[in-house]
């Protein structure tokens, strides 16, 4: 083999791994090295190459020269002898991106261990995973979905992979984590948690089998896989994931995990992590399969733009809370709640008057992954707002053909005739193939609501499914919407600001578009500290804005930096923007028969 890799467990203590990279046949001219700049599925610049700490490289028991090119690459002298690149990367980032690793785990992705040699990107190469050398590591074990060569009973030893392609799309945990499986479609599935938890691993193999074998249904087929693994970081509070083409990388708070002896229907927070899950696994078609003609092959140097994150992110958020209800893992109620807080999210954030779906795709890497005060006002998510717009292809499909076709079709062509075969999707083509596959033509629909910033026609549209769509005032920092107010509790009227806990009170994160806060002038990065001469909280202050009404004049006492503000704030009316959706009473049966046919096809 040409390319080899050894990864050595070298300081848990500096969390830093040692790595040597050995090219039997390097480039004659000199061989080019780099390390990407960002992780396919999240798409952001992160320069990983910044975490390298020592670098050398030796030839025939030598030293060489190694010249750094540019932030990311580097370039050894020539040599007609193998080629040694050793370094040390740190690695404290917990995160399902990058890399960590300290006494009680180490995680890595290979982006952020495995220099790329340019030229033999398509070579095969092989991986060498060391055990720790100390005795108190001695019961960690190696879990990755990565093919094994010549490995121990706990997984250390040499691994192989077809590419830097491959090499770089299988994450590795190492360390005591617990393991458990079950079979999908003849293959094994497994899920390693990571992290002090009392999970109940029956509950999870039951509910999982049933999602996973959900999306295989849906799209008649799993992939040719030998195995899929769910790694799993579990920790007080954390929340993430990233698809990779046989497993994924997730992280959890340990109240997301069931108990024993829970309810049959899942709490919210299980309820989450399932819909985390189910996610990250339809990713094993859209997206790592199914991709944008600009994501083969990746570029992994500079960013890839493309207008399509749309259809591949905002179609799994579709489907991942789509699977929980077709599994039947959550009720009906679960899930129209679920549907009632995204609608929540969208509304919430002004920037879909003012951001395509299209331009959130094509600005991902520069305003979605940068988000900052300003966010709610500029953008919208391609993921919450792509999600309802899938929302909006499936239900008018299944209307106008009369559920002869739906989006479900879409994806199994996407899937037999694109990603099957490797060919990636052209900007605009999945567009087309819904218009041809449905037969109907969905040109307007693009161009208003893809490509322009028109409202969806949410409740035009789920009232034909014996849904009712319903708005009111938000109640709470902590109100997610998908549920009706407490009867006990009324809100007429909004200060229109977000805010986080202060020690001198409360600090305003976000101040939103057109109202109260921003008229006064207030400005994210203001301290509240009064309202009308009382002391005030986050947990206070909206108990205090609920005992006033619209057209009330306040007087805010606010810390700007260390300067003490006074404003002026009048209220405006709480806008309506939380949604809750209910099975109308007085459906049709003509209704009743759509609500069944789309969510237990």
């Amino acid at each position: 083999m040409n390319i080899h890799y050894t990864v050595k467990l070298h300081n848990p203590h500096a969390h830093t791994f040692k790595i040597t990279l050995t090219i039997n046949a390097p480039d004659p001219e000199g061989q080019v090295l780099s390390l990407p700049a960002w992780i396919p599925g999240s798409y952001m610049i992160r320069d990983f190459a910044k975490n390298i700490i020592t670098i050398n490289a030796k030839s025939n028991n030598k030293f060489i020269r190694l010249e750094k090119l540019d932030k990311s690459s580097w370039k050894a002298n020539t040599t007609d002898s193998p080629l040694i690149i050793e370094y040390e990367v740190y690695a404290w980032d917990l995160s399902v991106r990058s890399a960590h690793f300290d006494m009680t785990h180490a995680f890595f992705n290979g982006t952020s261990l495995f220099l790329m040699p340019h030229g033999l990107e398509v070579e095969p190469c092989t991986v060498e995973i060391q055990p720790p050398q100390e005795q108190k590591y001695s019961d960690w074990k190696v879990t990755t979905s990565l093919t094994k060569q010549d490995t121990s009973a706990s997984g250390f030893g040499s691994y192989q992979a077809l590419d830097y392609d491959e090499l770089i799309d299988h994450p590795v945990e190492i360390g005591t984590q617990t393991e458990f499986d079950f079979t999908v479609e003849n293959t094994k599935h497994s899920m390693a948690l990571t992290g002090i938890h009392r999970a109940d691993s029956t509950r999870l193999i039951k509910d999982l089998t049933k999602i996973c074998q959900t999306h295989c249904t849906m799209f008649g087929e799993l992939p040719k896989l030998d195995e899929y693994i769910f790694l799993v970081m579990v920790t007080g509070d954390g929340y993430g994931g990233l698809e990779h083409r046989s497993s994924t990388s997730l992280m959890c708070s340990r109240d997301d995990l069931p108990l024993e002896n829970q309810p049959l229907d899942p709490d919210e927070k299980y309820r989450n992590f399932l819909g985390l899950c189910s996610h990250e696994y339809f990713h094993t078609w859209n997206v790592k399969r199914i991709k944008p003609e600009g994501f083969l092959p990746y570029d992994l140097s500079t960013e890839t733009y493309t207008r399509q994150l749309w259809a591949f992110e905002g179609i799994t958020s579709y489907y991942d809370e789509l699977a929980l209800i077709r599994s039947k893992v959550i009720s009906l109620e679960s899930y129209l709640e679920l549907l009632g807080q995204t609608i929540t999210r969208v509304l919430r954030a002004k920037g879909r008057l003012i951001q395509s779906i299209a331009e959130s795709s094509f600005e991902a890497w520069t305003k979605f992954y940068k988000q900052d005060e300003s966010a709610p006002n500029t953008i919208v998510s391609y993921y919450a707002k792509g999600a309802l717009l899938a929302l909006c292809l499936d239900l008018s499909i299944r209307l106008k053909t009369n559920h002869e076709k739906s989006l479900d079709d879409v994806m199994r062509y996407l899937w037999i005739n694109y990603g099957k075969k490797s060919i990636g999707v052209p900007e605009g083509k999945i567009e087309s193939i819904i218009s041809d596959i449905s037969g109907i033509d969905f040109s307007d629909f693009f161009k208003n609501y893809l490509y322009g910033v028109e409202e969806l026609p949410l409740q035009e549209l789920l009232a034909k499914f014996g849904v009712s769509y319903n708005l009111r005032a938000t109640i709470s920092a902590d109100d997610k919407g998908g549920k009706p107010a407490d009867k006990t509790t009324s809100s007429t009227s909004s200060i229109g600001a977000r805010f986080v806990e202060n020690s001198l009170g409360a600090k305003i994160t976000h101040v939103f578009t057109g109202e109260s806060a921003e008229l006064a002038g207030l400005s994210a990065g203001d301290i509240v500290i009064a309202i009308n001469d009382l002391q005030v909280n986050k947990t206070t202050i909206q108990s205090f804005i609920n005992n006033y009404n619209e057209g009330d004049e306040l007087t805010i006492h606010a810390f700007r930096r260390d300067e003490l503000k006074v404003f002026k704030l009048t209220l405006k009316a709480a806008e309506l923007t939380t949604c809750y959706l209910q099975v109308n009473k007085t459906s049709s049966d003509e209704e009743k028969n759509h609500q069944d046919k789309w969510l237990y096809p």
